[in-house]
């Protein structure tokens, strides 16, 4: 266990050295890794087990066709390594319940009487079981509960560890009923191919989460880049200036110096204009959205945001209305810019 101190919070972390692949192939040995739900995460952890060796078979729904499909083109091969998603959570001893939180909900009942004394109930996600009220998600005693969530989506998590780089992840213990589940749950995140993992709580990581998504990762991210594409546009600029300014340098050229550095260093190694311009207005930024950002926890921790879900996810016109909203984003100006703008790179222009 490797020790980090950020600010003079001590952390404790597990990194390949810490808990080499090794040593997880030795304790999940006598293990049949069940993946139910080959989606989003199932197929990347899936895949990154495989490749490390593992013994690994596949829960889906056949009436899913799009997600069987796509198990059948990944190798795995029905009735000897890909199952119904009740089959395979009897047949294995972790059950990676890594269906969608409304699937989730949804398969319980089945799932449940599926398990056995000693099994391993594994989350990606602490949605279930922290709004279990919700959910009606309630594990029986007599298995571990624990969770690993790699901090990314799957499709990043499968490029990760093809490029041998990792995706982190965090780590939690919800119910210890063997004395092994915390063993169970390093060695598996290492053997997804975690970069490192830091531990957390059920509770903590979807609260995190939540709030995450919905904020700086994705909700917030779209809706300033919304509103400076609509100010430029609004003061006459022309589309592709108004997309390159607020898109393509920041994915193309700034996050890459944010992630490799940090911010100062990509602070430092730009124009003395741009760095007084920045500081200057970080400040009334940061102040405008705080606000923001209390409500939008506060809405995730009293189970606003995930009541609001699970209601809209498991309505029979889910799809059809998630398709629509997804077209009306994808017809915008600012992304039908960010389509031509995209065709434009030169690694795309040179195929």
């Amino acid at each position: 266990m490797a020790v980090i101190n950020i600010g003079g919070v001590t952390e404790d972390v597990i990194t390949a050295d810490e808990f080499p692949l090794e040593k997880a192939r030795e304790a999940l040995k006598n293990e049949t890794i069940a993946i139910l739900g080959y989606g989003v995460q199932g197929p990347a952890q899936a895949l990154n087990l495989r490749d490390n060796g593992f013994p690994v078979i596949v829960g889906q729904l056949e009436s899913d066709k799009t997600c069987w499909d796509k198990a059948l083109a990944d190798g795995f091969v029905p009735g000897k390594t890909l199952f119904t998603i009740e089959e395979a959570a009897r047949r294995g001893t972790i059950i990676q319940y890594l269906l969608s939180d409304a699937g989730q909900m949804a398969t319980w009942p089945s799932v449940k009487k599926c398990l056995n004394k000693g099994d391993a109930l594994y989350f990606s996600h602490g949605f279930s079981i922290v709004y279990k009220e919700q959910t009606k998600i309630v594990p029986p005693a007599d298995v571990d509960v624990i969770l690993v969530a790699p901090k990314g989506s799957g499709r990043n998590v499968r490029l990760n560890f093809l490029d041998g780089s990792g995706i982190n992840s965090s780590y939690a213990v919800f119910q210890d009923y063997t004395g092994r589940a915390k063993e169970r749950t390093l060695a598996l995140g290492i053997a997804i191919g975690s970069g490192y993992l830091f531990p957390t709580t059920f509770a903590e990581e979807v609260y995190s989460d939540l709030t995450g998504e919905r904020g700086v990762l994705m909700g917030c991210l779209a809706g300033i880049m919304e509103a400076q594409y609509n100010l430029f546009r609004k003061h006459g600029h022309s589309p592709s200036e108004a997309f390159n300014e607020t898109v393509e340098e920041l994915t193309q050229s700034l996050i890459r110096l944010v992630g490799e550095n940090g911010m100062d260093w990509m602070y430092a190694n730009c124009s003395a204009t741009a760095q007084r311009g920045a500081l200057d207005w970080k400040g009334p930024f940061r102040d405008a959205v705080a606000p923001v950002f209390d409500k939008l926890y506060e809405s995730v921790v009293s189970g606003k945001e995930t009541e609001r879900v699970l209601k809209t996810n498991s309505a029979p016109d889910y799809r059809q209305k998630l398709d629509k909203e997804l077209e009306e984003m994808r017809n915008m100006e600012m992304w039908q810019a960010g389509a031509v703008i995209r065709s434009l790179r030169p690694e795309r222009r040179n195929k």
